[in-house]
This record gives structure tokens, sequence and C-alpha cells, in this order.
């Protein structure tokens, strides 16, 4: 056990985790250089096109020094605010991390933000400035945010890169050194701790854990404490690039176990493996219920796959803990399933991840947050979805999220990024520089603000300088009106949305002149309206495709004419009476592109 080494890499985004991680796996001869390739962890294609880590990947390695061998376990974590969640869970199977800051952009806020996960778990932090080898490198200004914001010396930061392999071998003796063994007691009743898992379609559901106490053989009687089923362990294991089986896993290792699971509800992230016949007397502490902060509708596009998106709900949730589904339906989309998300980028993987990985043809309604309602008669109601809100009269009032907001960037940009967060509503709480033009702003704003387009505004006004990073801050009241669309006086329950009254009207023309472009044209006019309840704010009509009936007619009395038009005219009214209006799906994406 004293020569096992658990730790994880922890970075903001882009600041060469990955590449990093390849470096690493090359020098430990973990992968032959004829299998290498960049990004050698992120195994998802999705991965790959967007040059982001989306899932925790762990990996156990081989090393020697000074004639003793090492195992070393290493956990390549996220660095997108999304997916702190895949942090923190990464985080509780290490006892060391390595924090790693670009030397050329310096401390940025996910940095902070993950290296406070680090420190609330006890881990041991070994900072390291990467990317030494571009021309455009501060090493003397990073090595002093980075002294300020860990309390080390400036001897203790390894300057490396994950392109030239610079500093590679200092970062594994590193390792070695600094980050403590694991501790546990191997003779102690086995207490092991499930930080992931994933589905496959031969074997079942593989279960990735970590031991904290006692041993596991293959073939031993196992309990998963949460749900209180038992199971063989038909297959242990250790993660390296495939999973390699063992016959004997003990303290501290880091495995996997396959025991023929079918059903994704059956296996909990953060649950407890111990034996059945010498159980351990309590479960280890798991990680919190993540809580969702967008919320939308995922509904299949063919009505009869429903049941298949379901399947393909659990298995996506038994790889992505911080997803949550429950069933609702639509008047104009049918049955689906309202589901909750860490951010938008979240919610985008996870439709892509449904049509790559499952096949399934979705169509996503715009996102929500969840508001606390009190209704006049005094009783208290959480709303997901606007199609739920009470009528207005029976609200007293209503209460929107808020989270706080911290945001750092340089100083040029801070104008810029002032007036953006004013006009979201957000109210600056503080200001303060970090270096003479590093800036930290910390706002707090209301979530259902930032949950359009806030991230992709704060990229382009700050060219991309500008991070950003937030968690949830409470409730606050808010003067909130729901504002449905109406088409041909029939409403679309799916595009209704919660806004502040004083964004409604802006919104509600917008939202109709884009319905306009959209909406394809029928035989017959389509009015598109949109209504704070009974009162409407704006409208636009989408023209009838027409035929040209006076067309035979050349000359003659204009009765005839007439006559045509008027047969035409009921026609279309009939029609209109019969006819039914189509929304697209690029209608659903198109409001959240609104400016």
């Amino acid at each position: 056990m004293n020569n096992i080494r658990n730790f994880c890499i922890i970075a903001h985004i882009d600041h060469g985790k990955s590449t990093l991680a390849d470096r690493l796996l090359e020098i430990t001869k973990t992968v032959s250089e004829r299998d290498m390739h960049a990004q050698m962890l992120d195994s998802m294609d999705l991965e790959q096109e967007r040059g982001i880590t989306i899932k925790s990947h762990a990996i156990q390695m081989d090393y020697e020094l000074n004639g003793e061998k090492y195992k070393l376990n290493l956990i390549d974590t996220p660095g997108h605010v999304d997916f702190s969640y895949e942090v923190s869970r990464s985080i509780a199977a290490c006892e060391g991390a390595l924090l790693i800051i670009d030397a050329t952009q310096g401390i940025q806020a996910q940095t902070i933000s993950n290296l406070y996960l680090a420190l609330e778990n006890d881990l041991e932090i070994i900072p390291i400035m990467n990317k030494m080898d571009l021309p455009n490198a501060m090493p003397e200004v990073v090595s002093e945010q980075i002294v300020d914001l860990v309390g080390c010396d400036p001897d203790d930061i390894i300057e490396a890169s994950g392109k030239t392999g610079m500093g590679v071998e200092t970062i594994l003796q590193r390792i070695v050194k600094q980050v403590p063994p694991p501790k546990g007691d191997s003779t102690a009743p086995l207490q092991a701790l499930i930080f992931d898992s994933v589905y496959n379609s031969f074997r079942g559901v593989i279960a990735y854990f970590k031991i904290v106490n006692g041993e596991i053989r293959k073939g031993d009687l196992v309990k998963f404490v949460a749900t209180k089923k038992e199971y063989d362990a038909d297959e242990v294991g250790v993660l390296r690039l495939s999973l390699e089986p063992r016959e004997v896993l003990s303290t501290g290792d880091v495995g996997y176990i396959i025991s023929g699971i079918k059903t994704a509800k059956e296996v909990k992230v953060g649950d407890t493996i111990t034996h059945v016949k010498r159980p351990c007397q309590n479960a280890i502490e798991g990680f919190e219920e993540v809580k969702p902060m967008v919320f939308a509708g995922v509904y299949p596009i063919d009505a009869d796959d429903y049941e298949d998106l379901r399947a393909a709900m659990d298995k996506l949730q038994l790889n992505d803990a911080s997803l949550t589904f429950e069933p609702e339906s639509s008047l104009a989309l049918g049955f689906g399933f309202r589901c909750g998300f860490l951010g938008l980028l979240h919610m985008e993987i996870i439709q892509e991840r449904l049509e790559r990985e499952f096949d399934m043809n979705v169509i996503t309604t715009v996102p929500n947050v969840s508001y606390n309602i009190t209704l006049t008669d005094g009783e208290k109601v959480q709303v997901y979805n606007p199609s739920g809100m009470p009528v207005s009269t029976l609200i007293s009032s209503i209460e929107e999220p808020y989270i706080r907001a911290n945001i750092i960037t340089t100083a040029d940009f801070i104008g810029a990024i002032m007036t953006l967060c004013l006009d979201k509503r957000g109210v600056l709480v503080s200001q303060s520089y970090l270096t003479a033009d590093r800036a930290e702003l910390i706002f707090d704003m209301p979530l259902g603000e930032i949950v359009f387009d806030f991230y992709d505004k704060l990229k382009s006004i700050s060219r991309g300088y500008a991070s950003f990073d937030y968690h949830p801050h409470g409730y606050k009241p808010a003067k909130l009106v729901r504002l449905d669309i109406l088409l041909n006086g029939e409403m679309v329950d799916a595009l209704s949305t919660l806004i502040h009254f004083d964004n409604a009207y802006t919104f509600g023309r917008k939202m109709c002149e884009k319905l306009k472009e959209l909406i394809p044209r029928q035989q017959f006019d389509v009015a598109i309206q949109a209504a704070i309840g009974a009162k409407i704010i704006a409208r636009e009509t989408v023209k009838a495709v027409r035929k040209d009936v006076t067309a035979k007619c050349y000359g003659g009395d204009i009765s005839r004419k007439r006559k045509l038009l008027e047969k035409q005219k009921k026609g279309k009214k009939r029609m209109k009476q019969v006819g039914n209006v189509e929304v697209p799906q690029k209608a659903f994406l198109a409001v959240l592109k609104l400016d």
C-alpha cells in the first residue's frame, strides 16, 4: 500500500491537463508509441472533436524510482464550470492533486474553485506552470500569482510543458515524494467507494471504485449498501487503457467491478461496496446530491420512441451522475422528460450524446430555472416549467434563484463586463485587483438571466480572456411574468417562458419576429402573438401562400374576379379551422439565440 499514489489533475479550461496526462502516460510507458495519439484519455468522439474533457478518466501507471516500483492512479478531470461535479467526485478518490496553471494566461476563475474543492478534501497540492515552451509565457508574473494563491515557495512550482515533455520527470518524482499513500486497514471489512460507472451492452454495468478498507477478490459475494442488492464479483481489475482483470484488489487500489448488473438504477455513484458475510459497520460518506441549475424538456421527435428515450436516459445517467430527469407531457410535443442540467454546455453535450450514442432524435425546449412561488393561501410550490405556473391572481410572490458569479479579467475589459452584468440585473458585490492588470469581479446575478447566452457574450466582449465561475446563492423575490406564444390563438406550451416584467415586451416582440422567419407559410394566414395572461403584447402574421385565381380572367367584368376571390376566401377560412401549424425544431433553438 505504501507504493500506491492516487492523484488527479485540476485546472481551468485549456490549460493543458489532457496533454500533460499524455506525457505522463508516455514516460511511464503505459501506452506504446504506436498506440499514442493526442488527448489519449479523452475517449469520447465529442471530446476529441471539441478538444474539451467532459468525463473524468482514471488510468493506472507503473513508475520506478530509486529501484522501488510504484503504482500511480491518475484521474484527468474536466475544466469547464458545467462539469465541476465530475471534478468533485474525482477529488474524493485521490490523496493529491496536480494544480496546472497556464504560463501565458495565469490564474483563472475555475482554477480557484477547483483548488478550493481539493483543499476541502485535504489533498496535497503540487503547483505546475504549464506551456513554458511558448514565446509569450510570463513565468515571473504567473509564479507570483501562484505563490499568493497556494501559499507555497516559488521553488516548489514545477515549470513544465505538456507539448515538449519538459519537467514531466520532475512531476513524477514529486508525486512519489509528496503525495501521501492511501490510508486504510487491509484487514478490516471491505469498504469501497463507487466514484463512476459505465454501461456496457454485453457485460452490464461496470462500476469504478476506490478501496478505502479491506480487499476484494474475484468471485466474492458483495453488497451495495445504498440499494441493498447482492451480487457475485464476476470480474475485478484495474483501469489501464483497457480493463485488466486481477484476482485480488486491496486497500488503496482504484479498480472496477463487473457483476452482471443489467439495470442502471441499481448502481449509484457515491455508494459503498462491502462483503455480504463480513459487512462494514457504516457506509462511506458519498457525494452530496447534485443540484441541477437549468431545466429543459427533452422530447422524442417521433412519439413512438418514448420508451427508447427512457432507456437511453437511464444509461446516460449512469455515466453522468449530474443528469436528473422526470417524465412530463406537453400539448405541443407529446410525452417526454423534464431534465435538470448543470448548465447550457452540459445540456448541449447531453443532446449530442443522445443523438450519437443512442441514435435518438430529440427536441429540446427553452431552458428554465426553478422558481419558488408563494400562493395567496400561503402554500409554497416549486415550479420548473412555465406551463405549470399558477394563474397570476393566485400568486402572492415569486422568488428566483441567484448565483454568486466570480469573474477574473484583464483591466481593459472591466467596463464592458460590468455593463453586461448590470444589464442582466446583476449587483456588484466586490472588485479587487489580483495583480496590476488583472481584476476579480464578484456579482450577485439571477440565474435565469445567465442561462441563455451570458457565457458567450462574456467571452466575446473580453476576446476570450475573462473567465467565469459561479455557485448558487439562495433565492430572492422578483417581478416575473409568464410570456406565452400563441399560434392562431392556440398556445404553444413548449415556447412559454418566465421572464422579468421589464424585459417581457422586447423579448415577446423579438420572439414573434423570429418565429415569423422560421414558421413555414401555410395555405392560410398564421397569426403569431405574444401574450401575458389575456393581454396581447406583440403580433406578427405569416401570410398565406396564394394561388392567383384571377389569372384566367383577362378583361371582362370585375364581378367575375370578385366571385373567384370570394370563393378562395371561403376555402381559406374553412382550411384555417381544420389546419394546424407545425413548429419546426429550429424555432425552439432560435429562442436560445435571441439577442
